[in-house]
């Protein structure tokens, strides 16, 4: 099977299948504390941040999605563009894999003519620099895309259920930390759905890796999805709710969270999720279902998701007394751990 056709299966199970979406809501187990006297004007709110060495309306970013050759692949990346750039947010795109092997999928990531400002990231599996990609392809990815960064994807568990997957992971560290050295732009690992541990995000500073995006369980399961397309093999079923959830991630990463850009994916629903995060230590936060259907629709409809997430960011940081991303940003006295019961 093509890439192009295992990318629009892709996206056929996730708007069909209900149950890909995890829905874990693993951000209800912290609570924001509430200020019933805010003593500022919700107008006066800024959710302003900067990102990649941009500055973007709000700490939101459209999660990576897709890519391709086929007509439809191309109008949703266009979609997500044009509405990035009008609400003021970042976006990634799909793998870029593709491209090497159809070149007529080239077209669909051509789309800084979109997004003139917004920071755009680049997106290739990691996995792939053991088979047949290498740094050349990299910077080309990048380039393709006139990119402010270049996501390096890791899979294992969705290449493990894959049919067609590509498991060898062996030395990619190194492999990793080569490449760093090579690219003229940041490098950004990013998981997809079961999250990055603390002791590999540690292990990534240790290799000059600054940014990561920890993509945690309790969204999209990839095992599910990948079992749907091999409706023969029930593995990816048992793994669907694998993983690390995107909340305890952050909060174990609290101490190295000033080191570390820290992207909060894998889970987020709305804006209140998002302020979660970045109380929690996350720079900015990312979410992908949540545009597929409106990016299928109109450039418009994807603008309007994005600006009630903007609107619930606002409102959130008003409730908290807060007047800018940076009052909230690590700041323990604005969350409860409900489990415990106490600030953090």
């Amino acid at each position: 099977m093509s890439i192009g056709q295992r990318k629009l299966d892709h996206l056929h199970h996730v708007l069909n299948d209900a149950q890909v979406d995890r829905n874990g809501r693993y951000f209800d187990a912290f609570r924001l504390l509430h200020n019933a006297l805010p003593e500022i004007n919700l107008s006066d709110v800024d959710i302003r941040c900067t990102f990649l060495n941009k500055t973007l309306d709000a700490p939101l970013l459209i999660s990576s999605m897709t890519g391709g050759d086929h007509p439809e692949l191309a109008r949703i990346n266009q979609r997500l563009a044009e509405a990035a750039e009008a609400c003021g947010v970042a976006l990634a795109v799909g793998s870029q894999r593709i491209q090497f092997e159809r070149p007529a999928s080239v077209d669909s990531f051509n789309l800084r003519q979109f997004a003139p400002s917004i920071p755009l990231i680049a997106n290739l599996g990691a996995v792939q620099l053991n088979y047949q990609l290498n740094a050349h392809h990299a910077q080309e990815a990048v380039n393709q895309l006139d990119a402010d960064g270049l996501y390096l994807h890791l899979n294992p568990l969705q290449e493990a259920i894959q049919p067609e997957g590509d498991t060898n992971f062996s030395h990619l560290w190194s492999a990793i930390t080569e490449l760093a050295t090579t690219m003229d732009k940041p490098l950004l690992l990013k998981e997809v759905g079961c999250g990055l541990s603390p002791q590999l995000i540690r292990q990534g500073l240790a290799q000059g890796i600054h940014y990561f995006d920890v993509a945690g369980s309790g969204g999209t399961s990839w095992s599910r999805i990948e079992q749907l397309r091999s409706a023969n093999n029930p593995i990816g079923l048992t793994f669907q709710d694998w993983g690390l959830p995107t909340p305890w991630i952050l909060k174990q990463c609290r101490p190295i969270a000033t080191q570390a850009q820290l992207i909060a994916s894998g889970g987020l629903r709305n804006g209140v999720d998002v302020v979660k995060s970045i109380v929690l230590g996350a720079r900015i936060a990312g979410m992908a279902a949540p545009f597929l259907q409106p990016a299928m629709e109109s450039t418009q409809a994807v603008i309007d998701v994005i600006e009630q997430i903007k609107q619930e960011i606002r409102i959130s940081l008003f409730l908290l007394g807060k007047k800018n991303i940076d009052a909230i940003w690590l700041n323990n006295n604005l969350i409860v751990d409900v489990a415990e019961g106490n600030p953090l």
